[in-house]
């Protein structure tokens, strides 16, 4: 019984020390989170702003650009995954994994080669553990992403997206990341980048009293669009990081409680079963106490 109740208490005290750092890491995610948050909401309105800037440049021009024009036939299509450099946030990384697979089986169903560009730890592993080949990675600036990374990995696909199939070149942009709904909700979200999809709105406009404006372009719509690309796709990735960053520091809060909350609930287990074996111990001792006590009345 003695060494049973020592196994018991030291279960407890494992426990109460892996609740310490649960708790720990529970807070310090809770007090990233606003700030995550504060940085995703700055980020927004103007990657949506030049979004309908974009769209408004294609849809009131008739020229054939790169940016909006969908191609004869897209060989290759290039895949950013964004996951965490670090784990301990529940399924945060592995739903991500998980679409960029269903893409992958689509795209392949489709004929189309797959150029994987990875951003974190979590998916370089992921890659490097099942011996897959991966065009571009970048890895350590995932919990508090800048804006310089997100013009590198812009850079980087811009530039295999205008360079021709059979040097190396995309015809397709696509990002998986995690979205950041609310503190108990992130969820993955798959969006195609370019060629860019402009959805005309002829009957909206039909039925609304809303007077649209009339485009000048200076100096043409080409050049324009030309400008505006790099800017499109470095808001986008950028909005894209820091919606991950935000989804990534409330699933750690979330999966730290419930760990903080299972330690809880060992400890009150392991406490009443070292009650019950210090009980059964003393329960045990008065018994070979009285067992004595009538031996030795007996003997006389």
């Amino acid at each position: 019984m003695g060494a049973q109740l020592r196994v018991y208490r030291q279960k407890i005290k494992s426990a109460q020390t892996t609740k310490k750092i649960t708790k720990a890491m529970e807070l310090i995610a809770a007090s990233r989170i606003q700030k995550a948050q504060a940085r995703v909401a700055a980020s927004t309105p103007y990657s949506r702003a030049i979004t309908r800037a974009v769209s408004a440049v294609a849809s009131h021009s008739n020229i054939a650009h790169f940016l909006t024009a969908e191609p004869d036939q897209i060989d290759r299509a290039a895949v950013v995954i964004v996951t965490s450099d670090r784990g301990l946030a529940g399924a945060f990384n592995s739903q991500v994994l998980r679409e960029a697979e269903q893409l992958t089986t689509l795209l392949r169903s489709e004929g189309k080669e797959i150029a994987y560009y990875l951003v974190g730890r979590k998916a370089v592993g992921y890659f490097q553990f099942r011996r897959r080949v991966a065009a571009r990675q970048w890895v350590g600036n995932s919990e508090n992403p800048e804006f310089e990374l997100a013009k590198e990995i812009s850079d980087a696909l811009l530039a295999d997206f205008t360079r021709d199939f059979t040097d190396g070149g995309v015809d397709e942009i696509h990002i998986v990341s995690n979205r950041f709904v609310s503190m108990m909700t992130q969820t993955p979200e798959v969006v195609r980048l370019l060629p860019l999809e402009v959805v005309e709105a002829t009957e909206a406009t039909s039925t609304s009293t809303e007077v649209y404006p009339l485009y000048e372009f200076e100096p043409d719509p080409a050049s324009v669009l030309d400008a505006l690309l790099p800017a499109y796709i470095e808001s986008r990735i950028f909005n894209a990081l820091l919606q991950s960053a935000a989804a990534k520091h409330a699933a750690t809060q979330k999966a730290m409680k419930s760990a903080s909350d299972n330690a809880d609930n060992l400890i009150t287990d392991y406490t009443r079963l070292a009650n019950n074996a210090r009980q059964a111990e003393i329960t045990q001792q008065i018994s070979e106490i009285v067992g004595g006590a009538d031996a030795l009345v007996s003997a006389k």
